[in-house]
């Protein structure tokens, strides 16, 4: 859905463009995550070798393609991790939106339509992408009841389950609660644990991936890697995702199934690096 249904757009819009050095510092920075997880049995171990490319052939042989949903949180977060799951043979497509993407009507006017988006256009990409990963970072629209959000997110594992896909939730980075978000902090609060409480009690339908060890759960601080706006990330915060997640998507079924995360050092220093998503949230230092 596109962030004009809201009132107020999430994603800050500007026209300037990050410097090719402060790429390569970026860059650095991730491959220095990446050895760091290695030392940790993180991304780094993955058995494919360093530069070797994804051939669209190699892709379609691993029978793994992921589609990715949230908001436009999740949307900071695709573009590194679209690279490092194509260079893990991964298919992948980002179904994330800008100013909304929640699966959770709730009793807002603008939720619902936010909802009811959200819910044609996955099932227009169950039926031509055809996923057998649906990955939903639940976003910062999840306004509702526990039992409403307890609803959607069965809806969802529902969903998955019936395209023959495995349902994965990953809670909302902690994000700067402003004046916009005060209202419904309490709604948010309460989103992520009932989808881990719907994951858990899904008969494995559905796997719930605690970001939480990675950002931590105050958006203040270093660990959390939130770009200057306090929501969304930039090009570092991305890479530590993008490897955190590709490591624990290999954890699941799918590694027994011949998943390995690929080296960071083969997708960090890569095109996504330079996708305007960065440049509009300032992402120059």
């Amino acid at each position: 859905m596109n962030s004009n249904h809201t009132s107020r757009s999430r994603y800050p819009y500007t026209s300037s463009r990050r410097p090719s050095r402060h790429v390569l510092t970026t860059v650095a920075a991730a491959v220095a995550l990446g050895v760091a997880l290695v030392g940790c049995g993180g991304s780094g171990s993955g058995g494919r070798a360093e530069g070797k490319s994804t051939t669209a052939e190699e892709v379609r042989r691993t029978g793994t393609k992921v589609l990715w949903m949230g908001d436009s949180i999740a949307g900071s977060e695709g573009p590194a991790l679209g690279a490092a799951l194509k260079a893990g043979g991964v298919e992948f497509k980002d179904a994330s939106s800008d100013g909304g993407g929640t699966v959770v009507a709730g009793n807002e006017k603008i939720t619902k339509m936010i909802a009811a988006d959200t819910w044609r256009q996955l099932a227009k990409n169950v039926a031509s992408f055809q996923p057998t990963v649906i990955a939903y970072q639940v976003t910062t629209y999840d306004w509702g009841s526990r039992d409403q959000q307890r609803a959607a997110y069965e809806k969802f594992v529902r969903t998955a389950e019936d395209a023959g896909a495995k349902a994965v939730f990953v809670p909302t980075p902690p994000i700067k609660i402003d004046g916009f978000y005060e209202k419904y902090e309490p709604q948010m609060r309460t989103a992520s644990p009932v989808a881990k409480e719907v994951a858990d009690n899904s008969g494995g339908a559905a796997v719930f991936l605690d970001a939480t060890r990675l950002w931590g759960t105050d958006a203040s601080v270093k660990k959390a890697q939130r770009a200057s706006d306090g929501v969304h990330n930039c090009q570092q915060g991305a890479a530590s995702f993008a490897a955190w997640f590709a490591t624990e998507l290999s954890r699941t079924e799918l590694g027994k199934k011949g998943f390995t995360p690929a080296a960071v050092e083969t997708w960090a220093n890569g095109s996504w690096t330079g996708n305007d998503r960065f440049a509009k949230l300032k992402c120059d230092g």
